[in-house]
């Protein structure tokens, strides 16, 4: 594949030039080489050695003259070539990008387009694995599949036919969860489920927390389907009424405010259950005549009936300004020429299930949504977490709804209103559309790498992040090109400048930054959870479905602080919330033990001193197992950077509230995949030895002398042999050191006194480590309800 400079301007291909000679040539905007490299991994057409067939122009022009098609069904005479072109060039010019079943599969053998479906699961033996069955259709075809458990009888329950026992939702998950794994969708997109059960099921504790255990139902994301009665009594705190869906009668109370803080508490520990509002999504609900709406996609934005299918697309914000503003002009005929493109959609789509292209053609939903919000925010010089960003985003999305909904008034005007309107809203209303409902604030990212964009409608995640080199896999960092833009015109670029953007992740507290880049180039992280829930908000309140994003919170916010945006959501009319805390999911819980777990008998806690005070015991056959002490809120510390042959190896060393070694943390500068999970796993096992009452030097005997094949000298005739070998080195330089700590400061190593809070696992860089990517070993991001890698284009989420 060619790969293209900026100062460069990507070739016509053959069959272009050949249909529009040079129209179109200045139309296309470059793509960055992370969007290249990306497209060519996930996107591009290629033969059976894996060699791409395709450029990005290529893969554009097919994508647009397939979807273009779809006019000649409502139009013998119509002119094709300039639909094509105008679909072409919004994508090409990087305005608007269809979801990534569209890109990969239109004008190919697959033509799957949608990326969404809801299958219903009956309450029987059959009706179960026919979902199955429908599922692992779908996910063969490269669509994501939401599921509402809430019909299926509660776990003991009785089974008529046989007088037998139910075996409940949770149970039949695993069987879902499986039959995801086996399939693994060919490899281009991984399988992606949402679970929901309703709040008032008998089975909604055990539903909480299935996912306690991280090897558990690794392909669902879950939900929680809150009620308004339920909301209504966690309010009064009050019980509410748990029904049986196989009778309809009621089998219990709960007082809602334990369950409720069971979500919580589930959902500060590892991001999971999410939240959905039931009530609220049915009350927006299109097309009541055909049915209540009980599930949504994967990441919970596309709320959908049984068996329906939603194509989705994003606009490209990051492009809509000019030196007035936000470019409406260009931002009204981009949503124009969206809404034309994704109602072409569903008429060039081949669906997997019959009863799935009837329901989708039914309702002819479509979600048009957005990308590059803070890019824009940046370049309006608006700060994400302020009112009058709040304010931009309903002046920005109330726009592209109206407009949405007049072009698919448009379109209705000549193609006819959806089949099902008679007795949906609309028909209430009088107001004759084509699309049952247009917006939709989908997860972006794989498509907003491509378009060079932030994600979705999230703040930044981070001002620079690290890729593998295309040709030599080097590790290169990448620094936000609006940064660099801005610093450069407004007199503060310099190398030092982007070289601190590359260690720190931020501009909070590099010298020389005006005060006013400093609040417009806001990071994730520095923006409170109660700002998140706001913006999501002002979207929600313009948007006809919902809005997929997360909520990231600290290491060191509490439940209550969970507890408090859960709330906030609900006051402020979101549909549903999602929330990751900053390191939740890397770190497990180490003194836990499972009354199930085989060989362990009698389990107990005694306080017997083997050198450690009120040391945790259990025993197991004949031996002795050992449970680590807890971590305290507080831990003390030092970092020190270690060279080695991979790159600068951060390794925080921490002691207990006795100044006891208790602890160390690892993190590995410039490298990903294997390296990285060796060095995590490394400080992981010499933690658990010394909280486990193990003398680091005993840690430190076992770990120096382990050699690699490159070494590295860091001065004054030190070897580093291995990572394994450094953290030996440092750590023994922590023991024999630590007294002279606060005026250390050796020459070939840089050493920081820290103050580190629970699981907190902050290094010097001041990256917030979040897990590395499986594919590349880059920063993974939570956000958008899903897990992202910008570096390669790595998704969990379909």
């Amino acid at each position: 594949m060619e790969i293209l400079r900026e100062s460069e301007t990507m070739p016509l291909s053959s069959e272009m030039e050949k249909r529009h000679g040079r129209k179109m040539y200045n139309r296309v905007i470059n793509l960055t080489e992370n969007a290249l490299q990306v497209l060519e991994k996930r996107y591009l057409k290629k033969d059976e050695s894996g060699r791409p067939l395709e450029t990005p122009y290529d893969m554009f022009l097919r994508v647009a003259q397939n979807i273009a098609r779809a006019d000649l069904i409502y139009d013998s005479s119509a002119d094709i070539k300039d639909i094509e072109e105008r679909f072409f060039s919004m994508m090409a010019r990087l305005e608007f990008m269809p979801n990534s079943p569209t890109l990969m599969n239109a004008g190919r053998e697959l033509q799957q387009l949608s990326a969404c479906f809801v299958i219903p699961i009956e309450d029987s033996m059959a009706g179960i694995f026919d979902a199955v069955k429908q599922t692992a259709i779908i996910h063969q075809s490269g669509g994501g599949t939401g599921f509402s458990f809430s019909r299926l009888r509660p776990k003991d329950d009785v089974v008529t036919s046989t007088m037998g026992k139910a075996s409940g939702p949770v149970s039949f998950m695993t069987v879902f969860d499986a039959a995801t794994e086996t399939i693994k969708q060919g490899g281009t997109r991984r399988g992606a489920n949402m679970g929901i059960l309703r709040v008032d099921h008998p089975e909604i504790m055990d539903f909480i927390v299935c996912k306690e255990k991280s090897t558990r139902l690794n392909n669902f994301n879950i939900s929680v389907g809150i009620t308004e009665e339920f909301m209504k009594a966690v309010e009064e705190d009050s019980e509410y009424s748990l029904i049986n869906p196989r009778n309809g009668r009621e089998t219990g109370k709960l007082k809602a405010s334990d369950v409720f803080n069971k979500i919580v508490e589930m959902a500060w520990l590892n991001g999971e259950p999410g939240i959905v509002f039931l009530d609220r999504i049915n009350g927006d609900n299109p097309t009541p005549h055909l049915g209540e709406i009980e599930s949504t996609n994967p990441c919970g934005e596309q709320p959908l009936l049984p068996y329906e299918s939603c194509n989705l697309g994003s606009i490209n914000l990051s492009v809509m300004t000019n030196d007035s503003g936000v470019d409406w002009q260009r931002l009204g005929r981009t949503v124009s020429d969206s809404v034309h493109f994704l109602d072409n959609v569903i008429d060039m789509n081949r669906y997997p299930l019959s009863k799935i292209e009837e329901m989708t053609k039914g309702n002819r939903k479509i979600g048009l949504g957005v990308m590059g919000w803070a890019d824009m925010l940046i370049k309006l010089g608006i700060p994400y977490n302020s009112d009058e960003a709040v304010g931009k985003a309903e002046e920005v999305m109330s726009f592209i709804h109206e407009r949405a909904i007049e072009s698919s008034q448009e379109l209705a005007g000549k193609r006819g209103v959806f089949p099902n309107y008679k007795g949906s809203i609309w028909d209430a209303r009088g107001i004759r559309v084509r699309n049952a409902t247009t917006t939709t604030i989908a997860p972006t990212g794989t498509i907003s790498i491509i378009s060079g964009a932030s994600s979705g409608i999230e703040p930044l995640f981070a001002l620079s992040f690290v890729r593998k080199g295309i040709l030599d896999g080097e590790q290169l960092v990448e620094v936000n090109p609006i940064l660099e833009e801005v610093a450069r015109s407004r007199g503060f670029y310099s190398k030092e400048l982007i070289s601190k953007v590359a260690e720190e992740g931020s501009i909070k507290y590099i010298d020389g930054v005006p005060d006013e880049m400093r609040r417009a180039f806001v990071t994730a992280h520095d923006v409170t959870p109660e700002w998140h829930i706001k913006m999501q908000a002002a979207f929600q309140r313009h948007t006809d479905n919902a809005v997929s994003k997360t909520v990231n919170f600290h290491n060191d916010a509490t439940k209550e602080d969970v507890s408090e945006v859960y709330k906030l959501a609900y006051r402020l009319g979101c549909k549903g919330v999602t929330v990751y805390r900053d390191g939740s999911r890397e770190v497990q819980v180490l003194n836990k033990i499972e009354s199930g777990d085989e060989g362990i008998n009698d389990a107990q806690t005694s306080g017997v001193d083997n050198g450690v005070e009120g040391h945790d015991h259990i025993k197991r056959s004949k031996f002795e197992y050992r449970t680590p002490r807890p971590r305290g809120e507080v831990t003390f510390g030092a970092t020190r950077k270690m060279k080695t042959g991979c790159g600068n190896l951060y390794v925080s060393i921490n002691e207990d509230e006795e100044g006891r070694i208790f602890e160390l943390f690892t993190q590995i500068g410039k490298a990903g995949g294997c390296v990285a999970s060796q060095c995590e796993a490394i400080g992981r096992l010499a933690s658990l030895s010394l909280r486990s009452g193990i003398q680091p030097e005993e840690v430190i005997k076992q770990l120096r002398g382990i050699s690699c094949h490159i070494p590295v000298f860091t001065g004054n005739g030190k070897k580093n042999l291995s990572c394994s070998d450094a953290v030996a080195r440092a750590l023994d330089w922590y023991v024999n050191y630590k007294s002279q700590m606060p005026q250390a400061n050796a020459k070939d190593d840089v050493s920081t006194y820290t103050n580190v809070k629970t699981s907190d696992i902050r290094t010097s860089t001041g990256v917030n480590f979040r897990g590395a990517c499986p594919d590349c070993g880059g920063m993974i991001e939570h956000v958008e309800g899903c897990v992202t890698c910008r570096a390669c284009g790595y998704t969990e989420c379909g």
